[in-house]
């Protein structure tokens, strides 16, 4: 049974989310002010998180910084869905940029907010296999351990791990080297459909943005150099693509 911990200081919108997420059989934290929530994070280590952005006590970016910073890798890498009343893009990139999976505007419907924790718990929990490495350039994938070698070392990063999506999105493109994908297909494999054959993923408005946000912060972390990227090839006017060579 997966844990959710909602950071919310609305006690309705807590209490609405918690009964249907305790519906579909999750348990559910609570905490109404940021860095009670750190600490509750920190304390019971939940597999999805749940932030508003506006909270008392701490603000939810600082929240997500600290989480990513964790050197824990199980923790670093807890998913984050970003809940926000900010309507101007650049605070929802900002959102995604310091590690958050995913992000909903405010107000929203709260099956939407189902749908989109099923698709991050369902990546999270699925059933590993076993040597399950991959190999492109000089990159070696660990897909069951969440690691990546470059040259035969670990990626540096500035000691930020790779987010659960960056992951994911880096592993999906390097598993198809030299083929461009389309930001809604991108999108899939962030949800974790692309390669399972599941529901079809949920789209929102801004889904092209956050991919670009979540290959800005996979390229800072994988390149040695993000502004010539060697790996991850924009190609204008679809999306992107992993290089062949």
């Amino acid at each position: 049974m997966s844990t959710v911990l909602i950071i919310e200081d609305e006690p309705e919108l807590s209490r609405v989310l918690r009964s249907y997420l305790e519906q579909a059989g999750y348990t559910v934290l609570l905490a109404g002010r940021g860095d009670t929530g750190l600490a509750t994070w920190e304390q019971r280590r939940p597999d999805l998180a749940l932030l508003d952005l506006n909270l008392p006590g701490m603000d939810g970016l600082s929240v997500a910084r600290q989480i990513r910073r964790s050197s824990d890798p199980a923790l670093a890498n807890t998913p984050i869905i970003m809940l926000t009343a900010r309507v101007e893009e650049t605070d929802q990139l900002i959102g995604l940029e310091v590690g958050a999976d995913d992000y909903i505007l405010k107000p929203f419907s709260p099956r939407v907010v189902m749908a989109r924790v099923r698709a991050l718990l369902r990546r999270a929990e699925a059933a590993p296999q076993a040597n399950r490495v991959l190999r492109a350039l000089d990159l070696e994938i660990d897909l069951d351990a969440h690691t990546i070698l470059r040259a035969g070392q670990p990626i540096e990063a500035d000691s930020r791990p790779l987010t659960p999506t960056e992951f994911n999105l880096l592993a999906f493109m390097a598993a198809h080297p030299g083929r461009a994908f389309a930001r809604s297909q991108l999108l899939e494999a962030a949800q974790g459909e692309a390669s399972t054959g599941g529901h079809a993923p949920v789209l929102y408005d801004g889904y092209e943005r956050a991919i670009d946000a979540h290959i800005k912060n996979l390229r800072a972390k994988l390149e040695p150099d993000p502004k010539k990227p060697r790996y991850i090839e924009t190609v204008f006017g679809v999306g992107y693509r992993f290089a062949k060579k």
